[in-house]
């Protein structure tokens, strides 16, 4: 994907480097989905007080500032020849994936402004929040474990970015292209948002048995798939996509489908359980998103999947 010197998006948010808690997301739970851990309970008494004083007088013999821990910081930042999470997060590969995130966001935005203009409707752009280990959001908290998700909530798309190491080490889905797919189909979800699919779905479920929110989920995620593919379609009309691209966004469709990803951790699949969809299900509805252009043809709730 030719995407250096194009415009990036002034809709992202560079959260690495602070922290938050818990899992749902992109291969791993449903659209915006996440699920709150359990509170942690604090200890008291003398004991506990007497320890923090020790270990305030040890911390500061140490060189390290303890009110910087307390207020959220990294120690090893703090302390002489340390490195941490905030030398990171400032590396200069760092900074080419936010180039590359805000490109690949300010490319969603184009063809999405379009898309809805069209049908004379406008665009709100979602804000994408990069972040590292954990994060906050409107739907609670989530850890890297979610994998990229969507929360309806606050319309907001939540990368780790550690997500397209693992994609590319963990599943074999290397490439840019292959990353800009996963970005594109968690924006599909928030065309979904605001054209009223995800608000329809969420009210849904809460009738429905796990059974049928798993196959309903299918689809709305199947759908994102399209979305993604008509963001392709478009994108490759302006002559940046590179040869091989879309066999990258086809291999990480099939590599993350709900069977393949099941054979892969537990070495046999339980089609009951799947709510993203079959790695060829994955596949065939990018790829007619991608050739026809079409929302329309995006139509998972009334066509067979």
């Amino acid at each position: 994907m030719l995407w250096r010197g194009r415009r990036q998006s002034d809709n992202v948010e560079d959260a690495r480097g602070q922290g938050g808690g818990l899992p749902g997301g992109f291969g791993r739970g449903g659209p915006g989905r996440i699920r709150i851990g359990p509170g942690v309970r604090g200890g008291g008494g003398l004991s506990g007080i007497i320890i923090l004083v020790v270990l305030f007088f040890v911390l500061k013999a140490c060189g390290i500032d303890p009110m910087q821990i307390l207020a959220g910081g990294d120690p090893s930042a703090q302390a002489p020849g340390g490195g941490g999470n905030v030398t990171e997060t400032n590396a200069p590969a760092s900074d080419e994936m936010k180039q590359f995130v805000s490109t690949v966001l300010a490319e969603t935005e184009d063809v999405w402004k379009g898309v809805f203009q069209a049908e004379g409707e406008t665009y709100k752009e979602p804000t994408l929040t990069m972040f590292s280990g954990q994060i906050r959001s409107a739907c609670g908290f989530a850890s890297s474990a979610s994998g990229p998700f969507y929360c309806p909530g606050d319309q907001k798309v939540y990368l780790d970015t550690s997500f397209f190491d693992q994609l590319d080490r963990q599943f074999g889905a290397s490439g840019d292209f292959a990353q800009a797919y996963v970005i594109a189909h968690e924006v599909g979800h928030h065309v979904q948002n605001l054209i009223g699919v995800l608000p329809k779905f969420n009210q849904m479920r809460q009738s429905m048995s796990e059974g049928e929110a798993n196959q309903m989920s299918m689809r709305v995620e199947l759908q994102a798939d399209c979305f993604a593919g008509v963001w392709g379609h478009f994108t490759a009309q302006k002559g940046i996509l590179e040869e091989g691209d879309i066999e990258e966004a086809l291999n990480a469709a099939q590599q993350i489908g709900d069977d393949t990803l099941q054979r892969r951790t537990q070495g046999y699949v339980v089609p009951e359980s799947f709510n993203h969809g079959t790695s060829e299900q994955r596949q065939t509805w990018f790829a007619r998103g991608f050739k026809s252009g079409k929302l329309s043809d995006c139509d998972t709730f009334n066509n067979p999947i």
